[in-house]
């Protein structure tokens, strides 16, 4: 009667059970597609909570604007595909790792909108933000022209 090696046939399960949840992971991975739409989710929060709740856009455009969540609600497509062309992914087959950087944009001669970076992980279909946070804009001068709050 031959001898059974217990040994080589738990290595060659574990093995096939390695391989398998490493093909899971891989084919899960989200890519491009399932950022922006996570990218679009979480701006449109940030927007809103920003501007539309803590009084950060200027008194001008506060007049102008009767509905600044809707307006934001109906730029979500727009905020992601801009949060795509802004980052850089960088895909290590079982996790993809997505770095942002967002904002800076002059709005009016003295209203700059803020900068923000951020560092995303995708692993296993879903993405989980990081690291997020606001960056101070300089002047050429050296001066600050955006400070965190709302200064100028």
């Amino acid at each position: 009667m031959p001898r059974r090696r217990p040994h080589l046939e738990a290595r060659v399960g574990w093995g096939l059970l390695l391989i398998a949840l490493v093909a899971g992971l891989v084919g899960t991975n989200p890519g491009p597609g399932a950022f922006e739409e996570f990218a679009a989710e979480r701006l449109s929060d940030l927007i809103r909570e920003e501007f539309c709740h803590q009084g950060g856009l200027p008194l001008m455009l506060r007049l102008v604007i009767q509905d600044c969540p809707g307006l934001v609600r109906s730029q979500r497509s727009l905020l992601g595909r801009l949060a795509r062309q802004h980052s850089h992914r960088y895909n290590l087959g079982v996790v993809s790792l997505y770095r942002t950087e967002l904002g800076g944009q002059r709005i009016l001669p003295r209203w700059q909108l803020p900068r923000y970076e951020a560092l995303t992980l995708g692993l296993a279909g879903q993405l989980l933000l990081l690291q997020a946070e606001e960056v101070a804009w300089q002047r050429r001068d050296g001066r600050q022209s955006w400070l965190p709050g709302g200064g100028l």
